[in-house]
């Protein structure tokens, strides 16, 4: 499959500190999801629609009885709303479960119950948006498709001097273009679920953990910012002494 191009240009120095810094740092310290242990995308997409503003730990249970319940997508279709939402209302945003259910009948009545691998089909599912298409094609296909959610936004942002919190289209662009240019070819599962570990884990919104940053060498935000790690620094101190 061909990538999805959004024409970024990303220094090649800067690129290889990334891509290699993180990569290398996931090895050793991602997290031991459930999700990240198959590659069917009705599995990807159920986690990914229940992490939508809820926390890993909330989903973790959720995502298992969730799978007990409904072990395919054609189990989800023929279920009822109500059976979906019991489970999936107290995580609260009860849009979920409501998208769920509404996808699953679009993938069994338009697609014979076989997830669509392309951008454009994906798009066209109801709850679907860039990311998730994204994490599915990723995740479940292997593809060299880009992820932006707002871990992945904000380390982004920061590493490659992007102000992530302008919600201009243009910047929003720009930041897709990066998130594209920067997946390594054929390692895109893996890449990904780094991204968002980095963002989850060390460039948190608040205080992030730049001393032990993986790509702090390369981050633009530090560059502009020189004071902070060495207030980095002193806090680490104090937190270990």
């Amino acid at each position: 499959m061909k990538r999805i191009k959004y024409h970024a240009v990303v220094d090649s120095g800067l690129l290889d500190i990334f891509q290699t810094g993180i990569q290398r740092w996931y090895r050793q310290e991602g997290r031991d999801l459930p999700w990240r242990h198959t590659t069917d995308p009705y599995h990807i997409l159920v986690s990914e629609i229940l992490l939508h503003q809820t926390t890993v730990k909330t989903v973790e249970p959720v995502y298992r009885r969730f799978l007990e319940r409904f072990p395919t997508v054609t189990d989800l279709a023929n279920a009822s709303l109500t059976e979906v939402k019991t489970i999936t209302d107290p995580l609260g945003y009860k849009i979920r479960g409501q998208w769920l259910h509404q996808i699953a009948q679009a993938v069994v009545s338009q697609f014979s119950g076989v997830f669509p691998r392309t951008l454009e089909e994906l798009l066209s599912l109801p709850g679907i948006g860039r990311y998730t298409a994204g994490a599915i094609m990723s995740f479940a296909f292997g593809y060299d498709a880009p992820i932006l959610d707002t871990n992945v936004n904000r380390l982004i942002g920061r590493y490659f001097a992007i102000d992530y919190k302008d919600s201009s289209a243009e910047t929003k662009h720009q930041l897709w273009s990066i998130a594209e240019a920067i997946v390594p070819s054929g390692q895109a599962r893996e890449f990904n679920n780094a991204l968002m570990d980095m963002g989850a884990m060390i460039c948190t919104a608040r205080k992030p953990k730049c001393l032990i940053c993986p790509v702090a060498v390369g981050c633009a935000m530090l560059a502009e910012q020189p004071t902070r790690a060495a207030e980095e620094r002193v806090q680490y101190r104090l937190r270990t002494e």
